[in-house]
């Protein structure tokens, strides 16, 4: 049988119980292997467990965040190192990556799962291959793995979140959701300033350069859907970096924004309206606000350089 490892994060945020209750499932097949970490700090040691053990099946029991740190450090390894099958199953505050890749809502129904498809030797089934967003921050915050990347507005709504909702759950997907959905709504009724200010962003584009302009919205992203199933992206062509641009000065968006959410925009919906979407392999950022990956925040540095690539790939598996 596959050998199945499961990193539990026991402060993702799914709530005690549902810690328990994975735990003891797992107590119930001895033979898969799991370690508990309290913090990110904690994730390479227990990936260096798992590797001795020649675990060929990680399950991520966290969060996005817990995901992004584990995609960085196995994905910052030299080339040839160990690198398991992933299966990240929801039991964290956000899952957009594991609901991306249809994970049941409950993590034990999934563990349970994954274990039964293991054992009947049918886990090809449930594979996904999927490009891992890149995000190279430069000398000094290096280089780090995930899902979804946001800059600007975006980065400051992860960071309201914990003002507008109790510690918890609604943290998460449910609170950075409804705030994001909050400052678009508030952009779409021309209800602007402060965290809802654009920022200044020169975008290159597979090595096209672009002139500095004004942005409200910067997301990119090499998942297929994102929270509550939308899809604001609608880029043409094979690159796996999906990048959405929404400019300070976009046309209609009250009237377009229910087709981009769907990302089925409408004949509004073009470049010289204020409106921008590419399916790209390499993607280069010159600003000065705070950027966010997969909910981890990194402050603002003026002059910063991002890049976002989708070049490396991870056989997941769906929970």
């Amino acid at each position: 049988m596959t050998r199945i490892g499961v990193l539990n994060n026991l402060r993702s945020g799914r709530g005690q119980s549902r810690v328990e209750q994975v735990l003891a499932l797992l107590r119930g097949h001895p033979d898969v292997m799991h370690v508990e970490t309290g913090n990110s700090s904690l994730v390479p040691e227990a990936l260096a467990e798992f590797e001795r053990e020649g675990v060929e099946l990680l399950v991520v029991n966290g969060g996005d965040g817990t995901l992004q740190h584990l995609l960085t450090e196995l994905l910052s390894a030299k080339e040839g190192s160990w690198l398991p099958r992933v299966a990240p199953i929801r039991g964290g505050r956000t899952n957009v990556s594991a609901i991306d890749l249809g994970a049941h809502s409950d993590p034990v129904r999934s563990l349970s799962e994954l274990i039964a498809a293991a054992r009947a030797g049918r886990l090809a089934e449930r594979e996904v291959d999927r490009a891992v967003l890149r995000m190279d921050l430069g000398p000094g915050d290096g280089v780090h793995y995930g899902i979804f990347f946001g800059a600007g507005m975006l980065h400051r709504a992860v960071q309201l979140t914990p003002r507008y909702f109790p510690e918890g759950r609604a943290q998460g997907l449910f609170g950075a959701a409804t705030v994001t959905a909050t400052l678009l709504a508030r952009t779409a009724l021309g209800r602007l300033g402060g965290v809802l200010g654009a920022d200044k962003v020169q975008i290159s584009v597979d090595g096209e350069p672009g002139a500095a302009r004004e942005y409200r919205v910067v997301m990119a992203t090499t998942a297929e859907r994102l929270f509550f199933g939308i899809r604001p992206f609608w880029g043409s062509g094979p690159g796996p970096v999906r990048l959405t641009l929404l400019t300070a000065d976009a046309q209609r968006l009250a009237r377009s924004a229910v087709g981009i959410l769907r990302g089925r925009p409408g004949p509004g919906v073009r470049p010289e309206l204020g409106y921008e979407s590419y399916n790209s392999d390499c993607v280069e950022l010159r600003l000065d606000c705070g950027v966010t990956l997969d909910g981890e925040i990194f402050a603002e540095q003026p002059g910063r350089v991002v890049e976002l690539r989708g070049d490396r790939r991870i056989r997941f598996v769906r929970g």
